[in-house]
């Protein structure tokens, strides 16, 4: 069958029931966006003009960094255009280039992070080996992997969501093009992009948390037989900004990607949807920078101040 909502686009509805709920939401949506740049920027900035932060650690946190401004610069313009006036409308060109690039990195985050855990795990149980496991070559072959696997399960599944025979009100309950929601506008058969979704949510987001629960219970039980609380507070230090992150993004995505079909589901879904689009990538570097001394101080480096002199 012929896609037939391909001349003219969508109708992405948001809360626009709730239209004054619409407003506060722009300007919410506006700053964190601004957060996110600024945030986002700064520490790819640090990691790359400081020497000190030339470590596996920062590299990583420099390429999450990296993701989560093309991540919401993919999706916070239009939103911020279809919330801020009574226009809604998106193209079919521009929805599928939204698709393609939100799944391609939202994919990436979710093995970004599962690498991130296991650096974690290298640093706290294997300490006096850190630097001869992880290498710098490692590093690359870990990300590009990384980028590589989102890049696939973008190709994979975008067009068979986009073939999808649309109904003819083009309306997409939610505020952006994702998979989910376009399933839900299709007025045909959808088995197939069900079980396809089905299959890629436990292949790339329950097995990459599977595996970072694993990391961070073979960290657990290294720091038990030391039975420090030096040893506590120091695992602690290393693994808690990223342990926060995946608790947040992962929540906010198995909420919109594992959600049960039922309307209040989806309406809750909107809001983590929201949240994993908007509030992720401005809280990322918050987290990584408040959290850690090392960041702290090459900022004040990179203002010409000594930095290890700060009380941090």
């Amino acid at each position: 069958m012929v896609n037939q909502s391909s001349p003219v686009g969508f109708l992405l509805l948001g809360f626009s029931e709730h239209p004054q709920l619409e407003k506060v939401l722009f300007v919410v949506v506006l700053c964190s966006y601004l957060l996110t740049l600024l945030g986002n920027t700064l520490i790819l900035l640090l990691s790359t003009l400081d020497p000190r932060l030339h470590s596996p650690m920062y590299f990583f946190l420099s390429n999450l960094s990296f993701l989560d401004l093309c991540f919401t610069t993919t999706c916070v313009p239009q939103m911020l255009f279809n919330l801020w006036g009574p226009a809604k409308t998106i193209s079919f060109l521009g929805c599928s280039v939204q698709l393609f690039i939100f799944l391609s990195l939202g994919t990436t985050e979710c093995i970004l992070l599962t690498v991130m855990s296991f650096d974690r795990y290298v640093a706290v149980c294997q300490p006096l080996h850190y630097a001869t496991v992880i290498h710098p070559r490692l590093c690359w072959k870990l990300a590009a992997v990384a980028w590589m696997m989102g890049l696939l399960q973008s190709i994979v599944q975008t067009p068979p969501t986009l073939k999808l025979p649309f109904c003819p009100h083009r309306q997409i309950d939610d505020f952006l093009c994702e998979v989910p929601s376009l399933i839900r506008l299709s007025c045909g058969d959808t088995t197939f992009n069900e079980i396809q979704l089905a299959v890629s949510s436990v292949i790339l987001v329950v097995v990459p948390l599977s595996l970072i629960l694993v990391s961070y219970g073979a960290i657990a039980r290294a720091v038990m037989r030391i039975n420090s609380t030096e040893a506590w507070k120091k695992a602690l230090r290393t693994c808690s900004s990223h342990l926060i992150v995946v608790t947040l993004f992962y929540s906010s995505v198995i909420a919109v990607y594992l959600q049960p079909k039922n309307p209040y589901a989806q309406e809750r879904g909107k809001f983590f949807g929201l949240f994993y689009a908007v509030g992720t990538p401005t809280l990322n570097p918050l987290i990584y920078t408040l959290r850690n001394k090392e960041v702290k101080r090459a900022f004040w480096r990179l203002l010409g101040k000594d930095g290890d002199s700060k009380n941090t």
